[in-house]
């Protein structure tokens, strides 16, 4: 195969397949990425064969063929080039060759039929979301999936489609994210499917910043997300997610409002005197005021006070201040919603008058 293209309109196309390579393999092939032209459409493929993505992009000109070469080298070698330079290259046998200006590279190849491809049987359920719309739902919630939990089922964000709503739910146990939005026209059935860790990871990439409609597909082993030129495909997780429905129907009669920014700067300032460890902060609310306060094994100690829009009993209770923080940052509003009860029940944080998005936050004992 042969082919001539700007090293811009490579760039692109290999830095997203490259992603869905790790760097440790157990088969040498994996390393690589696959290149096949048709035509004057080249394609790229990367996979650890539990992710697979496919980018299109055209070419200047070029022979029809096919090869793989390693990854990693390929995204190196077009990030080192000139801008502006054209990279001519050509695969044959065992070998590949890359030409810009008076640039040679001379890179190892595999055989293209080696070359493993995820095998994901028929659709059963197909819908239309726009990117930007699954990307903020992703971004809200994927920030509470466990990392290498034993409890697998925990390593990803739930995806669930019911009726006209889409809803994402991630939780590592002791912070729960939950996140909906409304689908243009309703599914055939009921679903929930649970999208791994490192899915997840790269649909942030994948999905990028546009507004135009992504095509997803599901059946119970994997999902498939589609834009103009681009595929990926993921393997799920086989488990059984938490009931996020009855985890999340906690009573909790104590409503505070406050301004996000302020109350986000409080616990910056006060989570500088934390355990680093634990990160535990103690709140106590009274009628219009929050005290955030927080101490360490040096026996240093913070304390900060703001004003906030409360009425309700006097309430003291301990949490993480990371998830505090965390679910602050995902939040957009001027003001957010704390709903509490007592020093044993979690913390409820949302928009005022807006529960599409909640992060319920479990309490530690300080």
């Amino acid at each position: 195969m042969k082919f001539q293209i700007e090293r811009e309109v490579l760039l692109g196309p290999v830095s997203i397949v490259t992603s869905a390579v790790e760097r440790r393999q157990t088969l040498p092939i994996l390393a690589n990425v696959y290149i096949r032209l048709e035509g004057k459409q080249l394609t790229l493929v990367g996979t650890d064969l539990e992710v697979e993505i496919s980018i299109q992009t055209d070419v200047l000109s070029g022979e029809d063929g096919e090869c793989t070469i390693t990854a990693r080298k390929l995204l190196d070698i077009c990030r080192a080039l000139p801008e502006t330079a054209s990279i001519d290259f050509s695969g044959e046998g065992d070998k590949a060759k890359m030409r810009s200006g008076k640039s040679r590279f001379t890179l190892q190849a595999l055989p293209p039929r080696d070359f493993p491809r995820l095998e994901t049987g028929t659709w059963e359920e197909r819908i239309a979301i726009p990117r930007k719309e699954l990307k903020a739902l992703l971004d809200r919630t994927s920030f509470s999936m466990a990392q290498q939990d034993v409890r697998y089922f925990l390593n990803g964000v739930l995806l669930e489609l019911d009726g006209n709503t889409i809803t994402t739910v991630a939780t590592d146990g002791h912070r729960l994210a939950r996140s909906r939005a409304e689908l243009s026209s309703p599914v055939s059935s009921q679903r929930q499917v649970i999208v791994p860790r490192k899915a997840v990871a790269e649909l942030g990439r994948f999905l990028g910043e546009d507004s135009e409609d992504i095509t997803l597909e599901l059946n119970s082993n994997h999902i498939s997300l589609k834009r103009p030129g681009a595929m990926l495909i993921s393997k799920l997780i086989d488990g059984k997610f938490p009931d996020y429905k009855a985890v999340m129907a906690q009573v909790l009669n104590q409503k505070m409002v406050v301004d996000r920014q302020e109350f986000h700067e409080v616990l910056t300032r006060t989570a500088v005197l934390t355990n680093e460890k634990y990160r535990g902060i103690r709140l106590e609310l009274s009628k219009g005021s929050l005290k955030v306060s927080a101490h360490n094994p040096e026996h240093e100690e913070a304390i900060d006070e703001i004003p906030v829009d409360y009425a309700g009993t006097d309430v003291e209770i301990g949490f993480n201040v990371t998830y505090l923080m965390d679910a602050l940052k995902a939040l957009t509003s001027e003001q957010v919603e704390a709903e509490l009860q007592d020093a044993n029940t979690g913390c409820m944080l949302h928009e005022p008058d807006n529960d599409n998005t909640l992060y319920l936050i479990m309490p530690m004992r300080l």
